[in-house]
């Protein structure tokens, strides 16, 4: 027998009883839309704009080069580094935001590389998201004697860490599924064969409680722009356990990696702990944007938040599954709450012009290729009510097979 769905009402007792509905209001969310692709791009805080403001038209254009030193630019990198930290388990002065993940990525595994000579094993996903991927091939193939090595089963990475490999790539969330890892037990099995673990978090931070350093970690990077909403191209961000500072190397020696950066000398001195990992100027209205997205997480509790993720997930699965098994879509995100991070991921042969059919109806998520729809559930703006309307619209879409329209079939940049 069946269960019976939850009702209408039933999501409008839950949105009523939400300890987190006064987040909502802190969030710029156009009038008719239901956003379900924070996993991507988060939307802009409210505070945003006066942030902004302040920086562009009182730091920039009245203090001027001043503001380096009188608005506190020159150390943005460290003090917001510090506030993420906080969201990941890092004590202070073991993460600065800098850069892209990508760079980061470059910077961590040289780093990671150069923590283990005499091992040159390079270890990842051969699923991971593409520009893990590309990073980790550019770094062994810029070094004597390293390799790339590919787990074509996920599962399995663990299996293949042994005395040859140096680091191991992997992602605390993996992009397509929304399978979340055990961070501590992947760790633990990397070093009981002497490898460093980098960790990408850009799919979990700010979506979920993370300790680094119980997990005993060594390196980490992430983004800003998803859960974080720190807004488009948004800064991100490096984490290095504070045992690895004295001996950490990176190929990108940049005038803020040295020492003194102002003394001018010709020759690179780096400097202490983890301004080593920066590189050179970093973009300030960025960082100042990301501070305003930062604001917000000062008034809430990430177990909170993982609470009503969890909670939002499994309502849009319980409501989706029947609609899955009738028109031949699969939920590839584990119903085990252990083992999802804050987005769900469904299979469909048209995914990508049923998720365009769901955008033209004002219910934003992504598509990735080749045909997995992903919707994200992001606590501090989404309602259940939302959820419970993008579960009916999706039903609807693929009943009538109103995805079924040319227009939809147009594969625009950016899916």
């Amino acid at each position: 027998m069946r269960r019976t769905l939850p009702t209408a009402g039933d999501v409008a007792a839950l949105d009523e009883a939400d300890p987190l509905r006064p987040m909502r209001d802190r969030f710029v969310l156009p009038a008719g839309i239901i956003y379900l692709d924070g996993n991507s791009l988060g939307p802009a805080p409210k505070s945003v704009f006066a942030e902004l403001d302040q920086a562009a038209r009182h730091e920039w254009a009245e203090g001027l080069i001043r503001s380096w030193n009188d608005a506190g630019w020159f150390t943005l990198t460290d003090t917001m580094g510090d506030r993420v930290g906080r969201l990941i388990g890092a004590a202070p002065g073991e993460t600065v935001v800098t850069d892209t993940t990508s760079i980061n990525i470059h910077k961590a595994l040289h780093a990671a590389l150069a923590l283990r000579p005499g091992r040159g094993v390079i270890l990842a996903e051969a699923a991971s998201f593409p520009t893990d991927l590309y990073m980790a091939e550019g770094v062994a193939a810029s070094r004597s004697g390293a390799s790339l090595r590919l787990a074509t089963d996920s599962d399995g990475l663990a299996s293949l860490i042994d005395d040859s490999t140096a680091v191991v790539l992997v992602n605390h969330v993996d992009y397509r599924t929304g399978v979340l890892r055990d961070m501590a037990e992947l760790t633990a099995r990397a070093h009981a064969t002497g490898a460093i673990v980098v960790w990408d978090l850009c799919h979990s931070v700010g979506a979920l409680p993370i300790d680094l350093n119980a997990a005993n970690v060594d390196l980490a990077v992430g983004c800003t722009y998803k859960y974080l909403n720190g807004g488009p191209g948004a800064p991100a961000f490096i984490f290095a356990a504070r045992r690895h500072h004295d001996h950490l190397v990176q190929p990108l020696s940049g005038w803020w990696t040295h020492a003194q950066p102002f003394a001018m000398e010709s020759s690179y001195r780096p400097a202490s702990g983890i301004r080593r990992l920066l590189c050179g100027t970093q973009p300030i209205l960025s960082l100042r944007a990301l501070k305003a997205a930062l604001d917000v997480f000062d008034d809430v509790d990430l177990a909170q938040i993982r609470v009503k993720s969890l909670a939002l997930s499994g309502l849009f699965m319980e409501l989706v599954e029947p609609i899955c098994r009738d028109f031949g879509a699969r939920i590839i995100t584990p119903r085990t709450e252990a083992a999802r991070g804050s987005h769900v991921s469904i299979e469909h042969e048209h995914g990508y012009e049923v998720m365009q059919a769901l955008i033209a109806r004002g219910i934003i998520g992504d598509f990735r290729a080749p045909d997995i729809m992903r919707f994200g559930f992001t606590p501090l703006y989404l309602r259940y009510c939302d959820v419970f309307d993008a579960a009916t619209a999706l039903h609807d879409i693929l009943r009538t097979k109103a995805w079924n329209d040319p227009r939809f079939a147009t594969r625009s940049a950016v899916t």
